[in-house]
């Protein structure tokens, strides 16, 4: 008798009440996400993301044409788990006149970019009128382009920094052409790893009340687990819950970015890398957890563009974007080029199996016109 292919093959049987719920469409619980992670199973963890990433979104995958840029790398801080940051006396550091702001952003333009993506370090001389007017002018120079800025932490800084409320902070920048946020400096959420790895920054609670907050006031943002360190199952879990939680009462994360750790250069750079079993693991089971975030994002920078691919039939259904120069992860080893040309996004995703769609932030279809497409690939 011929096996019936379409049932999956489950090695592991703590997995079976987890793919009834799955079939069910019940959400599940803390105590689920911990059996998904101990399993050894990642094939049907995969099965099961993949059966709620195709429900969402079918055979589609997304991707934008956007550029990173990285004002300056001054930071104040100094967490353990970053390669980055740097002393303002550091003769390596650097921090970009608003003219070199503007002038990085005009480079690619040419590219039909519809999102700068905009994040620094901690700078102690840097105001926010300094950031507003970086944005003004981003915004005057190019209306077109929506203005995703600022982590979280960062708008922690700022107002303890001025002594300004965080709600303060957020109208300014928001006033000044911050269109939406970007889900770093997230980290882990456990007060245990966070001392280790990033006592200098927020706590989790902090960070999200932060961004509850932007949520409140029209501020869409996306939402990030670092992964990889000396973490385990348990901060995982609860990670995903307690994000889930804040979007149960905002609605405002969009997508969500399981980044993998890169020791090279950082004081923790005896942990070992991560492995694509671990990278695929995470997105699958972010998947299954976060049943109320719309995209989860493979992060082709940081777990290479092939996992990248792979990740698609594991619950994913986002590759990020072209990028274009990024160096947070870069400092920190990463080995993946610093930008991808649209048309390499396109073979990659069709590669894989999937269907690409370019999209702007908001994920909104972006249409080209043959012309235009010509270029860009």
């Amino acid at each position: 008798m011929m096996p019936d292919l379409s049932q999956p093959v489950i090695d592991d049987p703590r997995l079976l009440p987890v793919l009834e719920k799955v079939r069910r469409r019940e959400r599940l619980s803390y105590d689920d996400g911990l059996a998904l992670y101990r399993s050894p199973d990642l094939l049907a963890v995969g099965y099961m993301a993949n059966l709620v990433r195709e429900r969402l979104h079918g055979n589609v995958t997304f991707f934008n044409v956007n550029r990173h840029i990285n004002p300056t790398d001054v930071c104040v801080a100094s967490c353990k788990l970053c390669a980055f940051g740097k002393k303002v006396r550091d003769p390596k550091a650097y921090t970009m006149s608003l003219e070199d702001v503007w002038a990085r952003a005009a480079q690619g333009v040419s590219e039909a970019v519809t999102e700068f993506h905009i994040v620094g370090g901690l700078h102690p001389e840097l105001t926010v009128d300094w950031y507003c007017e970086m944005l003004r002018g981003l915004k005057q120079r190019f209306p077109q382009v929506h203005l995703k800025a600022f982590t979280m932490v960062e708008i922690a800084y700022f107002a303890k920094r001025f002594k300004l409320s965080a709600e303060e902070v957020l109208r300014r920048l928001r006033d000044a052409g911050m269109d939406s946020m970007p889900g770093g400096g997230a980290e882990i959420f456990s007060e245990r790893v966070r001392r280790i790895i990033c006592d200098h920054k927020i706590d989790g609670g902090e960070w999200l009340e932060i961004a509850a907050m932007a949520h409140r006031m029209g501020i869409k943002s996306n939402c990030t687990m670092l992964y990889g360190h000396i973490e385990n199952e348990e901060d995982r879990a609860d990670h995903l819950v307690r994000l889930r939680a804040v979007q149960d009462e905002t609605g405002g994360f969009v997508t969500y970015i399981p980044l993998a750790f890169h020791p090279d250069n950082t004081p923790l750079e005896h942990v070992p890398k991560t492995t694509g079993f671990a990278d695929l693991k995470n997105i699958a089971v972010a998947r299954l957890l976060l049943d109320n975030i719309p995209h989860i994002k493979a992060y082709w920078v940081m777990m290479t563009p092939k996992i990248a691919q792979v990740a698609q039939r594991f619950g994913a259904d986002d590759i990020d974007g072209t990028v274009v120069e990024e160096k947070i992860y870069h400092d920190a080893g990463a080995e993946t080029s610093q930008g991808l040309r649209r048309g390499e996004l396109l073979r990659l995703i069709r590669a894989a199996g999937r269907e690409p769609v370019e999209r702007d932030t908001a994920y909104n279809r972006v249409e080209r016109s043959e012309s235009t497409f010509e270029i860009l690939v």
